[in-house]
């Protein structure tokens, strides 16, 4: 029979040969009871514990337990902490330093679960208006306690075109009644209220749209009307297109060239260039009641001062601008009368009153100053009706 054809009886047989070294003292099962380990009778024993729970030491002569000493009973202390090494933590963060005399403490920590409080500012109360001032809260000037009709109407979110009022109303007026009185005169009569309505044109075009100072400015405007004047005396009014447009070409050249010299960012140097050319051209074109025929002159300041005074009347807005017109023309047909226009003067008044009435317009956009309405508000209805005086009269004079 071969070797697998060998049949071995089944696990537990009693038949089975058992292993000889099974049980053998010299495989290590005799120390394990041996009283030379601590007497110990079990396994339990045998590493060191007796039923009482008494620690023993284990008396065999190992490495690593023939040095461990005995542990007497009784409670155990806690080690003391060990100081770390100064030159250790030199470089370490200090934490709960008690803080140096005078200095201040250091505020307590606040756990991560505790709820914060989100302040907020509390606007201050309105104070109540005292008796006989407006209910709103409008802003005052610096060093004036009175309020401006700008601020005003910012404060009551009213429209920003606000009307210049009866005082530049009646200033251009006196403006205009001079004109026609040295129209009257002459030619040199006529020269000194001109001089004082361009330089009133000059500055306030400027001040209209911000830019305050701008001396450089206002004086090449000035100069412009100035030298557009001294072109016309030459010249004659025979030639007077030709002098008021040449002034005004060599004008706009000059001030592109010296805005080229500007050391301003490019949008604040085309913001300055646009100003000084309108306000140059305003005031050249002025001199068109210089270059017009004396009964013109008259007839258009005559009709400006009282369109203009019409117009500062409280009417409402349509009817405002009705009457000024008509009496306008009023005021042409009675000054045609007094010339040699006659009737026709109430065209050439009806013209000039619209011409004044858009100038004052002008002067009444985007929240003007007090200052604003003095000049621009003064100057714009008379400068702006210098070229209808100038071409209506030569067509009805």
């Amino acid at each position: 029979m071969s070797s697998s054809d060998q049949q071995y009886p089944p696990y537990g047989d009693p038949s089975y040969p058992a292993d000889p070294s099974y049980g053998d003292p010299s495989y290590g099962d005799a120390p394990y009871k041996d009283p030379a380990y601590g007497g110990a009778s079990s396994g339990d024993a045998a590493y060191g514990y007796q039923e009482s729970g008494v620690a023993q030491t284990w008396e065999g002569q190992t490495w690593d337990t023939s040095y461990q000493p005995a542990v007497p009973p009784g409670p155990r202390t806690p080690p003391a902490p060990q100081q770390p090494d100064a030159a250790a933590t030199a470089y370490l963060p200090v934490q709960n330093a008690a803080p140096a005399q005078g200095a201040f403490p250091l505020p307590p920590e606040v756990p991560y679960d505790t709820p914060t409080t989100t302040l907020r500012a509390v606007p201050p109360e309105p104070t109540p208006a005292a008796a006989g001032e407006p209910a709103y809260s409008a802003p005052v000037t610096v060093g004036n306690a009175r309020i401006t009709d700008a601020q005003r109407a910012r404060a009551e979110g009213r429209s920003p075109i606000i009307e210049p009022g009866m005082q530049p109303a009646a200033l251009t007026a006196l403006l205009g009644v001079l004109m026609a009185a040295g129209a009257a005169v002459g030619t040199y009569g006529l020269l000194v209220p001109l001089v004082l309505l361009q330089a009133v044109t000059a500055a306030g075009w400027f001040r209209l749209n911000g830019m305050w100072p701008a001396r450089q400015g206002i004086a090449l405007a000035f100069a412009g009307g100035l030298a557009a004047d001294v072109a016309l005396l030459a010249a004659g009014r025979e030639h007077a297109p030709a002098a008021i447009l040449g002034t005004l070409g060599v004008w706009l050249l000059l001030v592109v060239v010296l805005q080229l010299r500007s050391h301003a960012g490019a949008e604040e140097r085309m913001y300055g260039l646009m100003a000084t050319v309108a306000s140059a051209a305003l005031t050249i074109v002025a001199a068109g009641h210089l270059a017009a025929a004396p009964d013109a002159v008259i007839v258009g300041g005559l009709a400006v001062a009282v369109a203009v005074l019409a117009r500062a009347l409280p009417l409402p807005g349509a009817a405002s601008l009705a009457v000024a017109l008509l009496a306008a023309a009023g005021a042409g047909v009675a000054a045609g009368g007094m010339t040699g226009i006659g009737a026709p003067g109430a065209l050439l008044g009806l013209g000039a009153g619209v011409c004044a009435l858009a100038g004052h317009r002008a002067a009444s956009y985007d929240y003007p100053s007090r200052f604003v309405h003095m000049t621009a508000g003064v100057a714009l209805p008379l400068a702006l009706a210098a070229p209808a005086v100038y071409v209506l009269g030569r067509a009805l004079a």
